[in-house]
């Protein structure tokens, strides 16, 4: 038992520096002390079901996977992709160098427009992305961004996140720890402007539409909005959301007017 607790604690601690957290921030959203989160990680002391749900809301990961060692989810930024050998890994997510500059963009462009908004945080900038995301793919039947996005308890979750903007801190834009009303959140300040020749005027279009429909949403209200949508409801806890699934949505979430392309078809 007491190598299971070991383990645990270096998972716990792999994975928070993995997100850029320090024992000290980690401590402040679990409300513990910065030596208790030492000790755990250090399998001196025992996680309480109530630390390791607040670890995977922190984490934006199931519990499953904070408890199962050998499940886990890589992604790989296709430009310095490095194979490590013996490395444990359930998906492996390989983004493209076009599909990692068209994210920085799109984000740089987000920031500036709504990032000053004091609900802006990590947790609504997922949403926003999401929607962009697939908003664009219904409509377009192509990918703008293209992320992977993984279901979850908080809503969808873009996977490539984490690992491209530490790649944009210091450069394009400064990550910072603040507090909306009494919860902590992760907020992003841009140091650029957006490179507006990468985004195309139909690519503006939706993504000026989601963000006046859904910037001014709390991140509660945003994650619950999501989760009537029916591609986050059509899939597993903790799989891969299918961009196809986007064509069987409902009012109001449907961008696309397909009564009127079947009257043309009929035409």
């Amino acid at each position: 038992m007491d190598a299971l607790i070991k383990k645990i604690g270096n998972r716990i601690k792999e994975i928070r520096e993995r997100e850029g957290l320090s024992q000290e921030d980690l401590a402040k959203r679990m409300k513990i002390s910065r030596v208790a989160v030492s000790q755990i990680e250090n399998g001196k002391r025992r996680i309480c079901t109530e630390e390791l749900i607040a670890l995977s809301r922190i984490f934006n990961v199931s519990t499953d996977i904070l408890l199962d060692l050998n499940k886990d989810i890589e992604v790989i930024l296709e430009k310095s992709r490095k194979e490590r050998p013996g490395e444990k890994q359930e998906i492996r997510i390989s983004v493209p160098q076009r599909n990692i500059e068209k994210f920085k963009e799109v984000l740089l462009y987000i920031l500036g427009k709504v990032g000053s908004k004091p609900n802006i945080g990590q947790t609504v900038l997922y949403k926003l992305l999401y929607f962009i995301d697939f908003n664009y793919y219904e409509k377009y039947e192509e990918q703008l961004i293209g992320a992977t996005y993984l279901k979850n308890h908080h809503g969808p979750t873009p996977k490539e996140f984490i690992k491209i903007v530490k790649e944009m801190e210091g450069k394009d834009l400064v990550k910072i720890q603040d507090k909306y009303f009494k919860y902590p959140q992760t907020k992003y300040i841009p140091l650029k402007d957006p490179d507006l020749s990468k985004l195309n005027a139909r690519e503006l279009s939706v993504i000026d539409d989601v963000l006046s429909k859904l910037a001014d949403m709390n991140a509660a209200q945003i994650s619950e909005y999501s989760h009537n949508d029916v591609p986050w409801m059509t899939t597993e806890e903790e799989e891969v959301i299918d961009y196809e699934s986007v064509f069987y949505r409902t009012t109001p979430y449907s961008v696309r007017e397909y009564s009127e392309e079947r009257e043309e078809e009929v035409i």
